[in-house]
């Protein structure tokens, strides 16, 4: 198992972007972080490691910007196919080596762990090729419990490790201790959708609230190496 996390989602547009960011604010006082979204659709509309790097405010070392980058915001299988591309997983993971060295990694996915990249594979497949603890995404909001339950379902079905749930929206009590009950995962976060989100904002809001007991610690910085 490599060095970092990846972040996935119960949907798309769900705050994954914005965890990311959060994420380096958060840890990047303890390790070497590089943040990678390695399939990005719809990139004439917007750009989430663009994003990443204002809102997280990083260094050309904190952002690797290889990959895929394909136009039209739809299915990465769909947008590939359109461009007259093929997204290949082994491609991705060679990247990830050589750019592998002493990192730990912030992926992040595109949509959620089912959703095709190619005509026989899924983010899952990726996923499995990358190796990486898994933190996953989810709403606050009702449905969230059986999207997330499902969610892990799958992860562990293919042998990777969700280690975390970070929900986004309003605080929902009931929703939290479900998901943490039958899903045998810790919330280390609920993340509020920001009035004004700025690099300074989301700097101080996550130094002082995303991860409070430093479950992500282990698996995302060298003090515990």
């Amino acid at each position: 198992m490599r060095n970092g996390l990846f972040v996935t989602g119960t949907d798309t547009n769900i705050g994954k972007t914005v965890v990311c960011a959060a994420l380096m604010h958060r840890y990047r006082s303890d390790t070497s972080l590089c943040y990678w979204k390695p399939i990005q659709t719809g990139i004439e509309l917007e750009n989430d490691t663009e994003t990443v790097r204002e809102l997280a405010e990083c260094s050309k070392s904190e952002i690797f910007d290889k990959g895929f980058r394909l136009p039209r915001p739809l299915s990465p299988h769909l947008s590939a196919q359109l461009a007259g591309k093929k997204i290949r997983t082994s491609t991705l993971v060679n990247l990830m080596i050589l750019r592998y060295k002493a990192t730990y990694w912030i992926v992040e996915g595109a949509g959620g762990v089912m959703v095709p990249i190619n005509e026989k594979q899924m983010m899952l497949d990726l996923m499995v090729g990358f190796d990486l603890p898994v933190l996953v995404v989810v709403r606050s909001s009702l449905g969230t419990i059986n999207h997330t339950l499902l969610t892990l379902t799958v992860l562990r079905d293919r042998g990777l490790k969700p280690v975390a749930i970070a929900m986004i929206g309003e605080k929902n009590t009931d929703n939290r201790t479900a998901i943490e009950h039958y899903g045998k995962v810790p919330v280390v976060v609920e993340m509020p959708h920001f009035a004004m989100l700025t690099p300074k904002t989301l700097a101080e809001w996550s130094q002082n609230n995303f991860d409070p007991d430093n479950v992500l610690k282990p698996y995302i910085s060298q003090d515990n190496k």
